[in-house]
């Protein structure tokens, strides 16, 4: 069916009179007509009853008008939807992302919302390692990694270098310290995140190798109660800088290098090549990052050294 044809048809019964509502569309009271019943045609009903002089629907007139005005008031609906959309006045962005980099993530989630307060912003907690699958498929618009994914169906943007860092409270006795060696870390007790991640598996290696005892007498689920009881100095931690950044410019938190440790990671969002961002996604973009521009080479890098998740 022509919805052109339909608004005609709406015009026509609403100013009951062909030249009427020619005025009113531009177009001579022959064209009005013939439009009419080519409407018609293709509905196989009259909707004008000819028989009298002045303009009458029939029944199935009057029901075709009635729909048409759900339709015309549906694609207002919609135009009006989508130009919010256009402008950044409503819409919804779904992101991806592990704990420590969702929590890098606030200050940015903070500074959209600021610009754009009609956009639903949903940050979904996932798995690093699932993160570039989901975003594939659909289910998620943007995934924030911390790894090269080496897919050429994803693009890439660099948001921030992250490191791995120890840290301990104020009270502690290393807390005055700028660099210590791993040696000195034998007698500490340890809060350790209790997720399998490459980032535990290397700090486990890095004391095995040095051989000095790790004694993770605590294990916890979450960054933030890691971080709440080393700041309680119930223990040390190695966390991502980023996670602790505040608590470290607050002093509520020292940072204390280790010099046989050093963890260093680039934190990405990527999104489908082939696939065409909302523009909530593409503001978000434009707030946070830079785009890779020589991906190829980075694939090439990342095949050398493998793709793994950090975190």
């Amino acid at each position: 069916m022509d919805l052109a044809l339909l608004k005609l048809f709406e015009t026509v019964a609403k100013e009951r009179s062909f030249s009427r509502a020619g005025q009113k569309l531009f177009r001579s009271q022959p064209a009005i007509s013939l439009a009419v019943k080519r409407l018609e045609a293709d509905l196989g009903v009259l909707l004008i009853d000819r028989s009298t002089r002045t303009l009458h629907l029939t029944d199935a007139g009057r029901e075709v008008s009635h729909y048409a005005n759900q339709f015309l008031s549906l694609e207002r609906k919609m135009r009006l939807a989508l130009s919010e959309l256009r402008d950044l006045r409503a819409g919804k962005l779904t992101i991806g992302a592990n704990e420590s980099t969702a929590l890098y993530l606030l200050g940015h989630v903070e500074a959209f919302r600021q610009r754009h307060p009609g956009i639903h912003v949903e940050l979904r907690r996932s798995l690093s390692s699932q993160i570039p699958e989901a975003v594939l498929e659909g289910s998620l618009e943007l995934g924030a990694i911390s790894y090269d994914p080496g897919d050429p169906k994803l693009r890439i943007y660099r948001l921030y270098e992250d490191r791995l860092t120890f840290v301990v409270s104020p009270e502690h006795r290393l807390a005055a310290q700028r660099e210590i060696s791993i040696e000195e870390l034998g007698q500490e007790t340890f809060i350790a995140h209790n997720v399998v991640s490459p980032y535990r598996a290397r700090v486990i290696e890095t004391f095995r190798r040095h051989q000095v005892p790790l004694n993770m007498a605590i294990e916890m689920p979450t960054i933030e109660t890691i971080r709440r009881l080393v700041q309680r100095n119930l223990g040390v931690a190695f966390l991502p800088k980023m996670c602790v950044e505040q608590q470290i410019r607050s002093s509520a938190l020292c940072e204390v290098g280790v010099r046989e440790l050093g963890m260093e990671r680039t934190i990405r969002l990527v999104y489908p090549a082939r696939r065409s961002l909302s523009q909530a996604a593409r503001a978000f973009l434009q707030l946070v990052g830079d785009e890779v521009e020589d991906e190829a080479a980075e694939n090439a890098e990342a095949s050398g050294r493998g793709h793994q998740p950090l975190c």
